[in-house]
């Protein structure tokens, strides 16, 4: 397991080692050791899957006070992840991240309490785990605009293609209006 440091603080990629075999292949999709000694200290409390199809855009998800750190990855299809910093602490305040996971390339995103995350579906039937640190709690939920200007995230969506979205997703707050961490 190999963990690449991104650029906004705390986030990190995370390559799977694969072993592969005529009979398929098997990996570590969390090992709590190996990531502790990379820094990452989580108690998972919760483990979510959603099923997306094709153009389906989830997020930019947050939750205060009750913020939730997640690791990220595909089991199948393909997604176009996002996160976005909203530590006004961290220096990196209102940046984001893009991050193309998908099943074959069997990686892993830790997105560090303090974020807003997001995805596109970029194929049908994709289907995201997500392991969360605290448990969900509708009350602490909140929404950043998929599309604030301020942020000006770049959504592969073809001409002409509007994604899919929630009420809840259609209806997220600009960043300069946002409940933000200190």
């Amino acid at each position: 397991m190999q963990l690449a440091g991104q650029a906004l603080p705390g986030v990190f990629l995370i390559e799977h080692d694969s072993f592969e075999d005529a009979r398929g292949a098997f990996f570590e999709s969390w090992n709590e050791r190996a990531l502790s000694a990379a820094g990452i200290e989580a108690r998972f409390v919760q483990e979510n899957v959603s099923v997306s199809r094709r153009f389906v855009l989830r997020g930019l998800h947050y939750q205060i006070p009750q913020a939730q750190g997640k690791l990220v990855r595909v089991l199948a299809g393909e997604i176009f992840d996002v996160i976005v910093d909203l530590r006004r602490s961290s220096g990196a305040f209102g940046r984001w991240l893009e991050v193309r996971l998908n099943a074959i390339e069997r990686r892993s995103l830790w997105v560090p309490a303090g974020l807003a995350h997001g995805f596109l579906a970029l194929a049908h039937d994709t289907q995201v785990q997500y392991k969360v640190t605290d448990f969900w709690a509708p009350r602490s939920e909140r929404t950043l605009a998929w599309n604030d200007p301020a942020l000006g995230i770049t959504w592969p969506l073809p001409a002409g293609i509007s994604p899919i979205l929630s009420d809840k997703d259609r209806h997220g707050q600009p960043l300069a209006a946002a409940e933000t961490y200190p």
